[in-house]
């Protein structure tokens, strides 16, 4: 039976009370969606989805009695839907409906339907698959939009036509993109034209929503495959239009450049094979954000684009705000990544002086790590010597960061003298000459003229004072 297909004793269990409960209740019950797809492919999910003919929220709360749950059932009684959680499980159930939109909202009028009502409105026929724990039919795998045959071909398709599928609901579209991207399938044909057709329905959709698919396409092992699909239905450019600017080659006096989108494309991919973090993920999508602002072509250079990294950090900060992404640390994190990308290169340019390594230390804190490994993704030459030597001169710059941290421990490192001790030691008032001050002695042990540590730092302000014709302060006084 599929109901036994890859399930724990928990679930079994939790599959025998669902079928008690809909019996002493005299309703239909069914397994649905995502969590029938994922038992058929073999993947984890505990997200258990419970459709009956009749009323879900009343079956939930009989199956968590039988459960003897310690836990509360939640109810949206605006949604007619409600959750509980067992041992690890969580379980949501619904009355089996059917839907209708209007055209200015993706929220349907909603009546009571039968199971095949139900699964109609299922945005693809991999998610339209049910599985009986009804006693007449136990186990019982219904399949009326051939959802079993797509899953073999790896297809996504939805179960009616999919114009009306994608105008009704237009958020479909992105998950349509995020399906083929996590399992690997293709979209049909008619399925995506149909997303093309329909890309400007995604105006209607909250940005909360879209970010919320889009996060999930950044998770996937491949993140470019869903990316390069937004991009060709034209899905792309209603949230993240910087990035389609991205895309070309402009040609002067026979000169081109590389064509960034496809490049920041490669970049991210190349970072995921080295890290799951997802906002390591957002600074390799962003690094060259600011290039086509900064375009320029210079006859004897070639293309540039000059500062760019400095004006990414900032436009990092206006799209974090407008996709609704978080604005504390992670915001912090990539920009700070996005402002100091080109800085390792530099220092395989010239000859290494441990001030600019001890910069660029003081500078990227914990994340200089993460900042190595978005350099070296931003390798994209086709030319192996010139990939190589590269690699090899950033191995010369990891282990001379690691000489440095090791000698001068100046990862987050703040200066041993603070403002506090040089108002005390000056009898100062807050102002700009503390921080003056402060600035030369951080500026004196970046470079190395200073030792880092309080003895040498001190004496070093108090001669700082002294050629300010600043007096000490008395003690007692």
């Amino acid at each position: 039976m599929f109901l036994l297909l890859n399930s724990s004793p928990t679930e079994e269990y939790i599959y025998q009370v669902l079928s008690k409960a809909a019996k002493e209740l005299e309703c239909q019950t069914y397994l649905v969606g995502g969590y029938v797809r994922d038992k058929i492919l073999g993947r984890r999910s505990k997200d258990v989805d419970v459709v009956c003919v009749g009323d879900g929220i009343a079956l939930a709360g009989r199956v968590n009695q039988l459960l003897g749950n310690g836990q509360p059932v939640v109810v949206y009684k605006n949604f007619g839907t409600a959750a509980l959680r067992y041992k690890d499980v969580e379980l949501e159930f619904v009355g089996a409906r059917k839907e209708s939109y209007s055209r200015e909202s993706r929220k349907p009028s909603v009546i009571a339907g039968t199971l095949y009502d139900d699964q109609l409105r299922r945005d693809f026929t991999i998610n339209a698959l049910a599985i009986s724990l009804n006693e007449d039919n136990y186990g019982e795998l219904l399949d009326p939009f051939d959802g079993m045959e797509h899953l073999e071909d790896k297809l996504i398709r939805t179960p009616t036509d999919p114009e009306k599928t994608f105008s009704d609901d237009p958020l479909r579209m992105m998950r349509a993109v995020r399906f083929s991207n996590q399992l690997n399938f293709t979209i049909d044909p008619d399925t995506l034209q149909a997303i093309a057709h329909n890309k400007d329905r995604l105006r209607i959709v909250s940005i909360e929503r879209i970010m919320t698919e889009f996060q999930k396409i950044m998770a996937c092992d491949r993140p470019s495959d869903g990316i390069r699909l937004l991009f060709d239905t034209g899905l792309l450019n209603y949230f993240l239009p910087e990035l389609v600017e991205l895309h070309g080659v402009e040609y002067q006096d026979g000169r081109g450049h590389k064509d960034n989108f496809y490049h920041t494309l490669q970049v991210l991919d190349n970072v995921c094979q080295k890290s799951d973090n997802i906002w390591l993920r957002w600074a390799a999508l962003l690094h060259d954000i600011a290039k086509p602002a900064t375009k320029r072509y210079d006859e004897r250079q070639g293309w540039t684009f000059h500062g760019h990294e400095a004006l990414g950090a900032a436009m990092v900060n206006r799209m974090f705000r407008r996709l609704k992404l978080p604005m504390d640390q992670p915001m912090k994190y990539v920009q700070k990544l996005v402002r100091y990308h080109l800085r390792p290169i530099s220092l395989t340019k010239e000859d290494i002086t441990d001030s600019a390594v001890r910069r660029l230390l003081f500078d990227a804190g914990d994340d200089i790590d993460d900042l190595m490994i978005l350099c070296e993704a931003d390798i994209t030459s086709k030319n192996e010597n010139k990939v190589r030597r590269l690699l090899e001169n950033y191995e010369i710059v990891r282990q001379k960061l690691k000489e440095i941290e090791e000698k001068d421990k100046i990862r987050n490192w703040q200066p041993p003298v603070s403002g506090e001790l040089i108002m005390n030691t000056f009898d100062l008032k807050s102002g700009p000459i503390v921080g003056e001050l402060k600035n030369e002695i951080r500026e004196a042990i970046l470079d190395g003229d200073l030792v880092n540590e309080f003895s040498a730092a001190f004496n070093f302000l108090v001669e700082l004072g002294e050629k300010r014709g600043l007096k000490r302060k008395v003690p007692g006084k």
